[in-house]
């Protein structure tokens, strides 16, 4: 089976799967805007509803204008690791959208659609060498408010991005957390023909 990272899979499954996970310690070092722009472009690509592509990335770059204004958005907690991030995102989407007939349509799933761009978004951000921590705590109606999110927006999550750092960086009770989890076995999550849990 598949190994990697401390970790073991059931099935042969792609290393990659097994190489990304969430850190919080990160080195402080600056992403180039380019290289964002690859993690972003990956994002880009997940699949949709209808190819509605209901999220919207907004983010910050470690050092420019609008670092402080994320990074204001984000909880106490977060704030003391997130810190020595690269980038911080926050997801966004909307359930309205223009269906392949030209006539508008409201999907059922964006929280579902963007769930999928994060999880593009974070395999590539694995890929290219830095590191990606889902974030749920934040402010969102600030978020949406600060962020000049249109009314019709949802707040879905948001995401630090860096690149991964000694967990020494960090606070006891964060250190001792930072290293890469298992998961459920799959006999626990996935059922044949009805519920079984």
């Amino acid at each position: 089976m598949t190994a990697a990272n401390g970790r073991k899979a059931d099935h042969p499954i792609s290393s990659q799967f097994l190489q990304r996970w969430s850190p919080r310690a990160f080195t402080g070092e600056a992403i180039p805007e380019a290289e964002l722009n690859i993690i972003l472009e990956a994002a880009r690509w997940a699949p949709s509803s209808y190819n509605s592509q209901p999220w919207r990335l907004i983010y910050a770059r470690r050092d420019t204008p609008h670092w402080n204004t994320l990074f204001g958005l984000l909880n106490e907690g977060n704030q003391a690791w997130a810190k020595n991030g690269a980038a911080i995102i926050v997801i966004a989407s909307k359930a309205g959208f223009i269906g392949p007939n030209g006539a508008e349509m409201t999907s059922a799933t964006p929280s579902y659609d963007s769930g999928a761009a994060w999880g593009y978004l974070a395999l590539q951000a694995t890929l290219s060498g830095w590191a990606a921590h889902g974030i749920i705590g934040f402010d969102r109606d600030r978020a949406k408010t600060e962020l000049k999110l249109p009314a019709e927006y949802h707040v879905d999550a948001g995401a630090v991005i860096g690149r991964q750092g000694d967990k020494s960086i960090l606070p006891e009770v964060l250190a001792a957390r930072e290293i890469p989890n298992a998961r459920k076995p799959l006999s626990e999550i996935a059922f044949e023909g009805v519920f079984k849990g």
